[in-house]
């Protein structure tokens, strides 16, 4: 009976996390829901729409710059940008809300009241991940729909779809939370962010098919994980992409549960938030 009861508050006490986390990200919705949109509509205007007469949309291969682009299948170079939009966006702000969060409370030292708690390994984790996993899905569905007045795409696969972006969102915050966890400092997150997430996100082929780039580099990009969501998420809307989506798939999932098993024992051992 007592254990139930503490079962009970333990789950309580996850749900008052993660509500606190959403209330987080909520409160700035312009910076942490509407600037990320903002910024992905840009991409597709600037890549398709400005250079649109640059480029001849059905052929196969495309002209973009001073790069050679395969686009797989005859999809149109805007509607092929969609689904790495989508996906670079989500990517980028489940991280940011998970690191961030830790790392605010690290900083402030109010981490010291959730000390206090009697709060399980798993709590922490599914409350801090929830939030970036709620912020991370919410991002990435407004850019997909902000960008239908400008092309419009439909996922083939919705279910498949809706897994990857789910997995994606998984992944990143629980990268972002292994992040908050190493960072006692702003400066080394910042690191963190600058010298890993974004060089894998956008060498992950958002805007370019892998496919079109030379040896070693092709052999190199897929052996980036976010390339393996990226791909993923185009296979459902498509039906195409360059690796096969049982792969893509697989990768993601499997990279997903090492980076959160990872994520819950250093939480369980408390490692740089237990001084």
């Amino acid at each position: 009976m007592q254990l139930a009861s503490e079962r009970v508050l333990q789950w309580r006490g996850t749900l008052v996390l993660l509500r606190k986390e959403i209330i987080r990200f909520r409160k700035v919705s312009v910076q942490t829901v509407l600037a990320p949109v903002v910024s992905a509509v840009l991409f597709l205007i600037v890549f398709q729409h400005v250079l649109a007469g640059r480029i001849d949309l059905p052929i196969v291969f495309q002209h973009v710059l001073a790069g050679r682009i395969d686009l797989p299948g005859g999809v149109s170079y805007a509607a092929f940008l969609v689904p790495g939009l989508a996906m670079m966006a989500l990517q980028q702000n489940a991280f940011a809300n998970s690191s961030s969060s830790l790392t605010q409370s690290k900083v402030t030292g109010n981490l010291v009241f959730l000390l206090l708690t009697p709060l399980p390994a798993w709590s922490w984790f599914l409350g801090y991940v929830g939030g970036g996993v709620i912020r991370g899905l919410v991002v990435g569905i407004v850019v997909w729909l902000a960008t239908l007045p400008l092309v419009w795409t439909w996922p083939l696969y919705p279910g498949y779809a809706l897994a990857m972006l789910f997995i994606a969102a998984l992944l990143m915050s629980a990268l972002g939370l292994l992040a908050g966890l190493w960072a006692d400092k702003w400066d080394q997150l910042s690191l963190f962010q600058s010298f890993l997430i974004n060089p894998l996100t956008f060498l992950a082929g958002v805007f370019y098919s892998v496919q079109s780039l030379q040896e070693p580099w092709r052999s190199l990009a897929h052996g980036n994980p976010f390339f393996y969501m990226i791909d993923g998420l185009r296979w459902a809307f498509f039906g195409v992409s360059d690796a096969a989506a049982a792969l893509d798939f697989a990768v993601s999932i499997g990279f997903c549960a090492l980076v959160s098993l990872l994520c819950w024992q250093l939480l369980k051992r408390g490692w740089r938030i237990r001084h």
